[in-house]
């Protein structure tokens, strides 16, 4: 229990008060002045910002960004404390390089908790049942969620079916026969397997009847996608939150399923094409910069996600902070023919025109050659397949600037496209190379 001393129990009745007083909202300038200040002072006691000037807003404006590779080149020169003091100890999944150390005081575990908790608390009202499928192995997301259910007073078991372990399928299916969950944390991956298994198993409309919301973290999501597990579950159906492991929680959803930028505990910037960096705006799109408010193991400041995002949507759920959609990394993209091809793109295509349970995508590393695997559903018409995937080519033609070279269908991929968040990049997981004659 991490709460075990009397200055801990303050620490969170305190970060409890000021997010709820700051988070729904853009804060005023003179919140983030003292904040920024007091994250300068920590970033000064370490290696990467030991030369860091005397502080003033202008100077930290005019501070270089810290790129994502700087952080993975040398993440124990960001540290401010040594390893021995750490509450936690996590580790990136290295999506995009080598796993980066990620050392967590109690402070930076407190902040980030309280944080989501209070952004997620009325869509886990009270006595509301929490099923966490979600891995918990050196990566921190089903700590956070145990984090939030615990903060928020809320029931809760986790069971995680792709850990070798007790969790398995069909242990699982008796836990939720027992516990009957009304909300579960999932991984987009993990929630169509284990959608297939139980319409397979005619278990869907026993296990689905008291499930009121899905809450997707630990990889990408998008809204056709969403929309399919919500009619596969007669469920509302939700992009959970967006961060990574360096830096915390970075925006979490509301009830209308966008994301909502957490204003209490970081400061955000957008840079344009051209490298320039400008405050939050009011609309507009580019790479997400953050400086955390309240990380304490690790400082970074000006922090450039790589994240592509874009800004200006409305909403009305009474969240006053600004909505976020991120488009993900540009260097996640896969180029073919001229056409570059991102998770959501192609999401948009296979989930929007197909009934597919899963897909993987095939091409050569000259990237002239490209094909596309569709995991047949259980309820299935080999009969239309021939249709379907014209009227795939036809969309992809239009959302990609791409025709497949192949489409072919299968009864099962492998597990490694469905075993979300602990292989979470789409690279790893859903892209395979091929040779030239494929």
């Amino acid at each position: 229990m991490i709460i075990n001393s009397g200055d801990r129990l303050r620490l969170v009745e305190r970060a409890g008060t000021e997010i709820r007083e700051h988070q729904r909202s853009v804060p005023e300038r003179e919140f983030y002045l003292r904040k920024i200040t007091d994250t300068w002072r920590r970033a000064e006691g370490t290696e990467a910002y030991s030369e860091l000037p005397e502080y003033s807003f202008e100077t930290f404006e005019k501070l270089d960004v810290t790129s994502k590779n700087q952080l993975k080149k040398a993440p124990f020169s960001f540290l401010t404390a040594p390893m021995e003091d750490a509450a936690k100890y996590y580790e990136t999944t290295g999506t995009t390089g080598l796993p980066t150390p990620t050392p967590r005081l109690a402070e930076d575990v407190i902040w980030n908790t309280v944080s989501v908790a209070e952004a997620w608390r009325d869509l886990l009202p009270e006595k509301e049942r929490v099923l966490i499928m979600l891995p918990s192995d050196i990566v921190p997301v089903a700590d956070l969620v145990v984090g939030v259910c615990e903060y928020l007073g809320r029931p809760h078991a986790r069971a995680y079916p792709f850990a070798t372990g007790i969790s398995d399928w069909d242990r699982l299916i008796e836990l939720c026969r027992s516990f009957r969950p009304n909300t579960v944390f999932i991984a987009p991956g993990v929630a169509l397997q284990f959608s297939r298994l139980i319409r397979q198993r005619g278990l869907a409309p026993e296990l689905s009847a008291g499930v009121q919301r899905m809450m997707l973290l630990g990889e990408v999501s998008t809204a056709p996608f969403r929309a399919r597990l919500g009619r596969w579950w007669d469920a509302s159906v939700l992009d959970a939150s967006y961060g990574s492991t360096e830096t915390g929680t970075l925006a979490a959803a509301c009830a209308r399923d966008r994301l909502h930028l957490l204003t209490a505990t970081n400061y955000f910037e957008l840079a344009g094409e051209d490298g320039t960096i400008r405050p939050l705006p009011e609309s507009g799109s580019g790479r997400l910069v953050v400086t955390p408010l309240n990380l304490h193991a690790r400082c970074v400041l000006r922090l450039d996600t790589g994240d592509d995002v874009r800004l200006g949507t409305r909403c009305d759920c009474g969240d006053g902070a600004p909505v976020i959609e991120v488009s993900g990394r540009g260097s996640d993209a896969v180029a073919v023919r001229g056409a570059k091809l991102t998770v959501r793109a192609v999401e948009e295509v296979v989930f929007g025109e197909t009934e597919a349970t899963g897909y993987l995508l095939e091409t050569d590393a000259p990237g002239t050659f490209a094909r596309l695997i569709l995991e047949r559903d259980v309820c299935w018409d080999r009969a239309g397949e021939a249709l379907m995937a014209d009227r795939l080519q036809h969309s992809s033609r239009e959302v990609l600037g791409l025709e497949w070279d192949e489409v072919l269908f299968v009864n099962q991929l492998p597990a490694s496209t469905k075993s979300g968040a602990s292989q979470k990049s789409w690279k790893r997981s859903n892209f395979r190379l091929v040779g030239a004659d494929g």
